[in-house]
């Protein structure tokens, strides 16, 4: 489940994705630490939100690089 209230990510690039994700999980790990579920929830979809939005655009990228390098993706005939 997706965090309500982390408005649109569009504007992050791969890596501050990655940056933002990974200060994410070093906060979780302290929330999990002091027992604090409430916290490590919130933490979880936060998480979960920048995750999906990095995935998307690894995705894009791959398929940019793709279409760029005028690579056929689909079925290769072998006959």
């Amino acid at each position: 489940m997706e965090h309500p209230l982390i408005g649109s990510l569009d504007e992050y690039s791969i890596e501050d994705l990655n940056s933002k994700i990974s200060d994410l999980n070093k906060k979780l790990s302290i929330a999990a630490s002091t027992g604090n579920a409430h916290l490590c929830n919130q933490l979880r979809m936060a998480i979960e939100t920048f995750r999906n939005k990095y995935l998307e655009k690894v995705r894009e990228d791959y398929e940019k690089k793709l279409t760029d390098a005028k690579i056929d993706t689909g079925k290769i005939d072998i006959q």
